[in-house]
């Protein structure tokens, strides 16, 4: 087990990692929309969405892996309602290509945010 980190991730708000590798996999920890230079959180879940698919690509990037090679994605949001929009921006991020995936509807979220992505993937070296 390796922890891999870089100053271009994230910096993790907690005692945690940002991403582990394991055997030629990825674990990547909850992203939250949070914009790593600014440490702004978009208002719309559009806009949410996005920036925490945007820092599961960068860590994946940093790590030596892609969106290309993710598995799974485990996506956590405040209220039911916004599935909908949240698969719309899911779908743009990952065009043709489509992991296992669980939304899953849960109360309140760290910061007010309204949604959180983690994600599984493979090792690309």
């Amino acid at each position: 087990m390796k922890v891999i980190t870089t100053p271009n991730m994230p910096k993790s708000n907690g005692h945690y990692s940002q991403c582990i590798a394991h055997n030629g996999v990825l674990y990547l920890s909850g992203q939250l929309p949070i914009n790593p230079l600014t440490k702004l959180i978009p208002e719309s879940i559009e806009d949410q969405a996005d920036q925490a698919l945007q820092n599961v690509e960068l860590i994946l990037i940093e790590a030596g892996s892609s969106k290309e090679l993710v598995l799974q994605m485990r996506i956590y949001i405040s209220d039911i309602a916004l599935w909908d929009k949240v698969n719309e921006r899911y779908s743009l991020f990952f065009k043709a290509h489509k992991p296992v995936r669980s939304i899953i509807p849960t109360r309140d979220l760290h910061f007010g945010c309204l949604i959180e992505i983690e994600a599984t993937a493979i090792l690309n070296n």
